[in-house]
């Protein structure tokens, strides 16, 4: 099983009428933040098949399709990580969140983040020491700095908050939108499980959070208080 033959799967699932589309949707043109990346338009479900048949792919032929310039080969290549760490005992679960991180700047484009640090680097970290992701928050790569955040999204879901409300302060000044949309998702999660403690935080930081981390936070609550908060900051 090589990375070639996974290759010639996708391409046979190529569309370049949802690929242009995609061009657009995931901001690749000079300038944006997904400069450079190329789709040949495979849709996310057949990506998911494709992966599943090739989840025996060795580290070493998976990170050939990391250094891939099609979005769909770094996609694949990250779910079938995803699989093969559920499906790990803990050596082999190590040694697979010691390949993400080591290759985490490859994840560059926020749905390759997205669908793939909550489930290994979040998982892994559940119950271990959490440095790398505060070294991740500091970097100048804008993708390691997503994957910091949305790595907690995995503590969240386990009731667990303090690394979260960390990062989000680390990250408060952050220039880019993507991590403000990141964080605000992030904190709106916390949300939906404890408000009081979101809003325990918004209280102390929401004056000087950037307005689309705000807006992203709040979006659940009552819309009485999402307005306040809103209007505070005019």
């Amino acid at each position: 099983m090589i990375a070639e033959e996974l290759k010639n799967d996708l391409k046979f699932l190529a569309n370049f009428e949802h690929a242009n589309n995609l061009q657009w949707f995931f901001k690749t043109g000079k300038g944006q933040y997904g400069e450079g990346d190329v789709f040949i338009g495979v849709k996310v479900p057949n990506i998911r098949k494709v992966a599943n048949r090739f989840v025996e792919l060795s580290l070493s032929e998976i990170k050939k399709l990391l250094y891939s310039r099609i979005h769909e080969e770094r996609l694949c290549a990250l779910l079938i990580l995803v699989d093969k760490f559920a499906k790990s005992n803990d050596t082999e679960k190590k040694k697979i969140f010691d390949f993400y991180i080591k290759n985490a700047k490859r994840a560059n484009n926020w749905d390759l983040v997205d669908l793939s640090c909550p489930k290994i680097v979040g998982n892994y970290l559940l119950d271990k020491n959490k440095d790398i992701l505060y070294k991740f928050a500091i970097s100048k790569n804008l993708w390691q700095r997503r994957i910091s955040i949305i790595s907690t999204y995995t503590f969240i879901k386990n009731m667990k908050f303090a690394d979260s409300f960390r990062l989000a302060k680390i990250l408060m000044n952050d220039k880019h939108d993507l991590i403000h949309k990141a964080v605000g998702w992030m904190l709106r999660e916390i949300g939906k499980r404890n408000q009081l403690q979101e809003e325990k935080f918004l209280k102390k930081y929401y004056i000087k959070m950037p307005r689309t981390m705000l807006r992203y936070a709040i979006e659940k609550f009552e819309e009485n208080k999402r307005i306040a908060y809103l209007k505070s900051r005019i």
